[in-house]
């Protein structure tokens, strides 16, 4: 065979990988509202940018006919590239052959691409679309899995991962995305579950669509297991690529610095009547933070899921930061089991990868009830102070309002190793509400007045002056300043400017055992 005819043989080989499950399988693929494995890879990375590996990979299993059926790639397209000038390692699962079903060569295809990012040090981004373990191949499959989940373990913390659920993803599928830092699922077309409805019908008797089950908007809003649900396939694509703009390469690399065009001493008017006079009345966190960031910055995470507390990215003076704010328009701002967990897993991201984190802090407590009780506050409760206790980057705390209790000392106080916390004017530190306090600490006075109402109401006042002020804990030093509102966005930057080089640590031990 001449050199041509080897290199016609080599292009028809490509061009038949390239077509994955057929023509007629990528229209149906198209018919549900769904791209292809390669299309998305194209809509995702910069053009020309994809190197490709294991092209010519097929499967090895012999069984119930696959012998006769072999396709070039089998199911899962891999590779390296660039987004935006900056490399990424990818996986993108092809639902035209064998459904995306995940064999030995499949897994193996993922792990080598992983193994790839981990030495060079630079995100995997997991595209999924799988109708889950090749049921031909058995226990081979199951091993596959496994040895995925093994590296996805392996490699967390270590550079990021992100999972984007595009079709379905059940059964073992599910716990690589779950290790993954970030999930993206899209409303309509992906669903993501460990037992399919046939089998909760059989085992609960329950009737249940695979939307409501596992769509995007159930992990969203009531599993937590979803981070970003997505109108579409391109608005998947758009909102990882502005995610990726925030993080490092690796946990060696500080996250990306952005020059921007908004001054750095620029103070907003608006923040010193953002705070309502009443303290009973709530105002939305978010206008603190987005006038407080760089303008346009704010990319939340987690926004539809426990909703009393925000976290997401931003740049502030053009560097990147994490943010946790409590958000007193939901449930007053109170911490519970989800939004502890939320915060917890966010903070302990940012600090694998060196992600300076702000805190802006309006909480009146931790919400009380059976419920939560029954259900482990106390020890969700605790894995958002571990995540604050263990952190090492640079951790700011801005005290708007209440700062009652316990919820006081987990949102990032002094006391657990913040840097630099400022409180605004508004704010109330204390034990706990000031009706509270005075109900306890003057149960016989009131019990001994004529009028028992007007007395709460002066003692609650007398409480408030005296205690419910930030300068008691300014004076202790547990507030580094009390700032004008106004200021924040200068104070902040400032305090994150003299916070680059810092150096913390923590004792030597294989790990901590967080309470899970």
């Amino acid at each position: 065979m001449s050199l041509e005819d080897k290199l016609n043989k080599l292009e028809q080989m490509r061009s038949e990988a390239k077509l994955g499950g057929g023509q007629k399988r990528i229209d149906a693929q198209h018919k549900k509202g769904k791209l292809t494995a390669r299309e998305r890879i194209e809509l995702f990375v910069d053009p020309n940018s994809f190197e490709e590996f294991d092209m010519f990979v097929t499967h090895r299993a012999t069984d119930f006919g696959l012998g006769e059926q072999k396709f070039l790639g089998d199911g899962v397209v891999t590779g390296c590239a660039t987004v935006n000038g900056r490399k990424v390692f990818l996986f993108s699962q092809d639902f035209t052959v064998f459904g995306g079903s995940l064999s030995e060569a499949h897994a193996e295809k993922i792990c080598k691409v992983m193994d790839m990012a981990m030495k060079v040090g630079a995100p995997v981004i997991g595209l999924n679309d799988s109708g889950g373990a090749r049921i031909q191949e058995g226990v081979v499959s199951l091993g596959g899995y496994a040895d995925i989940f093994l590296r996805n373990t392996l490699a967390s913390g270590v550079v990021p991962q992100i999972s984007v659920i595009l079709g379905p993803c059940a059964g073992g599928a599910v716990y690589s995305p779950a290790i993954t830092d970030f999930v993206f699922m899209t409303k309509g077309t992906s669903y993501m579950f460990v037992t399919g409805p046939n089998v909760v019908k059989t085992v609960t008797h329950e009737e249940v669509s695979s939307e409501d089950l596992g769509g995007a908007m159930v992990h969203a809003t009531k599993s937590g297991v979803c981070h970003f649900p997505c109108e579409n396939e391109a608005d998947a694509i758009t909102r990882l690529k502005r995610l990726l703009e925030y993080l490092p390469q690796n946990n060696l690399e500080d996250p990306p610095f952005i020059e921007t065009d908004d001054p750095a001493d620029r103070e907003e008017q608006i923040l010193n009547r953002i705070v309502p006079e009443s303290p009973n009345q709530p105002y939305d966190i978010k206008d603190v933070i987005n006038n407080v960031v760089d303008q346009g910055s704010f990319f939340e995470v987690h926004e539809e899921f426990a909703q009393n507390i925000v976290v997401g990215f931003a740049r502030l003076g053009g560097r990147s930061i994490g943010i946790i704010a409590n958000q007193p328009a939901v449930m007053a701002g109170v911490l519970d089991i989800n939004s502890s967990a939320k915060g917890a897993r966010f903070i302990r991201f940012c600090d694998c990868f060196n992600i300076p984190i702000l805190t802006f802090e309006d909480v009146p407590g931790f919400l009380p009830g059976t419920d939560q009780e029954h259900n482990g506050i106390i020890k969700h409760g605790a894995m958002l102070l571990y995540a604050y206790c263990e952190a090492t980057v640079p951790k700011v705390t801005v005290i708007t309002r209440k700062a009652y209790g316990g919820a006081y000392d987990v949102m990032n106080s002094k006391h657990v190793r913040g840097d630099m916390n400022y409180a605004w004017p508004t704010a109330e530190i204390a034990v706990m509400g000031p009706k509270g306090a005075v109900e306890i600490i003057f149960r016989k006075e009131i019990s001994d007045a004529l009028d028992a109402e007007a007395e709460v109401q002066k003692m609650t006042d007398d409480y408030r002056d005296k205690f419910a002020n930030p300068f008691i804990a300014a004076a202790r030093g547990y507030v580094d300043d009390v700032i004008e509102p106004k200021s924040t966005r200068p104070r902040l930057i400032r305090a994150f400017e003299m916070l680059e080089t810092k150096k913390d640590s923590n004792p030597a031990k294989k790990h901590g055992n967080i309470p899970l």
